[in-house]
């Protein structure tokens, strides 16, 4: 019996969407000799373990210990020595379109009595705000600027998800190495809402990262061997099993990235 057996789902996903494979040619200066563990396997890896409720680079541990399951994976030792040697634009440079700050300013009277008004509104009569857009400049009024960012108030809700998927916590006192680490936890971020978007549809779809660890990642399985291939078993009475079957369906007819 191994656990934890759907978060293979994650990994699988980084595989069938190319991402494993973008990260190892990002990261392909850290292995010139061909050897050792894929600098872009040991960064799915982690980002993995994120996305499955892993806290500290220590957590990897989970995945190296049920190599049926996910394969040889990196000591901690050496998950360490790539977060410190690796340039995080490296694993996130399309992460980041040109940003520019949209000020904006609205009469405060119309502002509930939880509002939290400064002096500086106070004096003008005026509630002021800042939010942030990579909306180049001219695409849109102010106010259809606004509009939108606070249609997009979700954003707030998925920051809070996030911090309990690597957000909130970082490994190190290096810049570096917290910089490299954070990538990864938005990497962890991506696949849960990929794995949601793609493979999973009714209420598991928009369910907040611990019901999808309950319900799918964190799911026992028996592994057996057939035709030179392993598989896993996953308890028939497990109430959430014809989901994470499905899942495992869906990412298989997947198109696969042209190479």
């Amino acid at each position: 019996m191994v656990s934890h057996a759907g978060s293979r789902l994650l990994a699988d996903l980084a595989d069938g969407i190319g991402l494993t494979g973008a990260f190892t040619d990002g990261l392909r200066r850290l292995r010139p000799r061909g050897t050792g563990h894929d600098p872009g396997r040991i960064a799915v890896d982690l980002a993995v373990m994120l996305a499955d409720g892993g806290e500290a680079i220590a957590d990897l541990a989970l995945l190296r210990d049920q190599i049926e399951v996910f394969g040889p994976v990196a000591s901690t030792a050496t998950a360490w020595r790539l977060l410190g040697r690796t340039h995080s634009p490296a694993l996130g440079e399309s992460r980041r379109p040109g940003d520019r700050l949209a000020p904006g300013r609205r009469d405060h009277r119309g502002h509930t009595l939880s509002s939290q008004l400064s002096l500086f509104d106070l004096d003008e009569g005026m509630c002021h705000q800042v939010f942030l857009t990579d909306t180049p400049h001219g695409e849109g009024s102010l106010r259809h600027l606004e509009v939108r960012h606070r249609a997009h108030a979700r954003v707030e809700d998925r920051i809070r998800c996030g911090k309990n998927a690597g957000l909130g916590r970082f490994p190190s006192r290096h810049f570096a190495i917290n910089a490299a680490w954070l990538e990864l936890a938005l990497t962890a971020v991506d696949l849960l809402a990929w794995t949601q978007v793609l493979l999973l549809d009714g209420e598991l779809a928009s369910a907040e990262p611990k019901k999808l660890r309950y319900r799918l990642l964190h799911a026992a399985a028996r592994i057996t061997r057939g035709g030179r291939r392993l598989y896993l078993r996953i308890s028939a009475t497990w109430p959430w099993r014809d989901e994470l079957v499905r899942a495992f369906v869906r990412l298989a007819t997947l198109p696969r990235p042209a190479t």
